[in-house]
């Protein structure tokens, strides 16, 4: 008999009290395409359509991950493309409801070892200038700001920050 991961506690986003929820990060696959596009329409201005996931999930060279709930419910999203060994990060997005309970921090963790185990030796990213919560998170992970897109974001038009991991001997040892 499998052994049973324990729940993670976490915060509820609507009561404030701790709560069990049990997430699993898997790979993407087609039939989360249609959801996925939804959860991004919830998230940002200018989202990824159905067809662009489908398009992207058939390249050999993307990583697309997806955190499931228990019920099955896809809760975030969020993936990168190997671009001759530097990863390109894109759609990190997680559902509102389901926000502030570390979601993001876990897909981004298990999509920056699935990187770097396929030979990914930097990833770049852009991020709304404004949005100081995953500028915080992509800190954590080591990303540091190298750069600024003028007006990149529309609804409403804002810069972007475009950020970097490089990799350290230690990193690309894991592999």
């Amino acid at each position: 008999m499998a052994q049973q991961k324990p729940a993670e506690k976490m915060e509820c986003l609507r009561t404030g009290e701790t709560c069990m929820t049990e997430i699993k990060i898997r790979r993407m696959t087609p039939k989360d395409a249609s959801v996925a596009a939804a959860l991004e329409r919830e998230c940002f201005s200018e989202a990824w359509s159905e067809n662009a996931y489908l398009s992207t999930l058939m390249n050999e060279d993307a990583i697309y991950l997806a955190a499931e709930t228990e019920s099955g419910e896809l809760a975030g999203v969020c993936g990168v493309l190997d671009i001759l060994g530097e990863g390109d990060i894109s759609n990190v997005a997680v559902a509102a409801a389901f926000r502030r309970q570390k979601i993001a921090e876990r897909m981004l963790a298990e999509l920056l070892k699935r990187g770097k185990e396929r030979g990914i030796s930097a990833f770049t990213l852009e991020v709304r200038a404004s949005n100081r919560a995953a500028i915080r998170l992509y800190e954590k992970f080591g990303f540091v700001p190298e750069g600024r897109r003028k007006n990149f974001y529309t609804k409403p038009v804002e810069d972007a920050l475009i950020l970097w991991y490089r990799c350290t001997e230690s990193d690309r040892s894991v592999r």
